[in-house]
């Protein structure tokens, strides 16, 4: 009886949110996102579309077996892609915290490159919030300059939507000047109803210019075109009714160029040129720098190069 109790007042807690910011059309959403991928983009245009990219890219990575000296190496294939030195460096490195002080050591203070960390219990966010904060609290002490955050999902999916914003708050608070990207975590909110009102709820408590970021990386779905235009769309309806321009950051599963020019399309025909730079849109994808670095220098010279050509990136996230 309690349990049903419960599911009925989620379930009208959800009705309400729905009605407040707008369900989705989800056939509407598969029809537009498969017209982006039909879009021919060549030549100088291709060029620019794929150096956009590089600069978009946040060079990850996430493994219990990191050193200083591979966040080192990280740092300085961020700072320096390709041998080519027309190939600009990537937006960003993330880390975790406890690593964000060798990449700070690594990058120096005035590096084109920003340090973000990954915080509050990531990927799970699964612990106490003062944890969490204390987590935000260090990263940003150590020199990160950008939080990517895990929402509280459990909270969100219980009908807890206070809760959720409020804890978007704290760290929000606790992030001081640092850039805010909140992950959702899109395959566990399950419907692009729930994906849309997740950004919503978020997007209401952060600054001009913060984030909203669809994965971890860590479960089964991550990044698709589908579930990015939702959050696009929440995006632009949300700026045309406040004025307040939040950032989108898609993360997983982007590993070659020509997806990363799909979703830049999406971006360009939903949000326009003023979200076509690494202030307003990232890609969590750092296996994808390799295959842009590879499209780039056939473009330059005609010819293909090996995958080994290029170091190796850290894992996608």
């Amino acid at each position: 009886m309690v349990s049903g109790l419960m599911n009925a007042g989620q379930s009208v807690s959800l009705r309400r949110l729905f009605d407040d910011v707008g369900t989705v059309d989800s056939v509407g959403i598969e029809e537009r996102v498969a017209k982006f991928t039909t879009r021919s983009i060549k030549k100088t245009a291709k060029v620019w579309g794929l150096r956009t990219a590089v600069t978009m890219v946040d060079l990850t990575t996430l493994e219990g077996k990191d050193t200083p000296g591979k966040v080192a190496s990280l740092c300085r294939k961020a700072l320096h892609p390709a041998d080519d030195p027309t190939v600009p460096p990537t937006a960003a490195v993330c880390v975790y915290p406890a690593m964000v002080r060798h990449a700070r050591r690594a990058l120096g203070l005035n590096a084109p490159v920003r340090i973000a960390s990954v915080a509050t219990a990531f990927p799970s966010g699964q612990a106490p919030l003062a944890t969490r904060l204390a987590e935000v609290r260090a990263a940003v002490a150590d020199g990160a300059d950008e939080v990517d955050m895990v929402i509280n999902r459990g909270a969100f999916l219980a009908g807890e939507y206070g809760r959720v914003q409020d804890e978007i708050s704290a760290v929000r608070d606790t992030c001081g000047a640092a850039t805010l990207k909140v992950i959702l975590e899109v395959s566990e909110l399950e419907t692009y109803d729930k994906i849309r009102a997740a950004s919503f709820l978020a997007m209401r408590v952060l600054r001009p210019g913060d984030f909203i970021k669809t994965s971890t990386g860590k479960t089964s779905l991550n990044a698709t075109l589908g579930n990015n235009q939702v959050m696009l769309e929440a995006i632009r309806d949300f700026y045309l009714a406040t004025g307040v321009a939040i950032a989108m950051k898609p993360a997983g599963g982007i590993r070659t160029a020509k997806q990363a020019l799909h979703f830049l399309v999406a971006v360009k025909e939903t949000l326009g040129d003023a979200w076509l730079n690494n202030r307003r849109y990232r890609f969590g994808a750092s296996a994808l720098l390799n295959d842009l670095l590879r499209q780039l220098e056939k473009e330059r010279t005609g010819a293909y190069q090996a995958p080994y050509s290029f170091s190796e990136s850290a894992e996608s996230y």
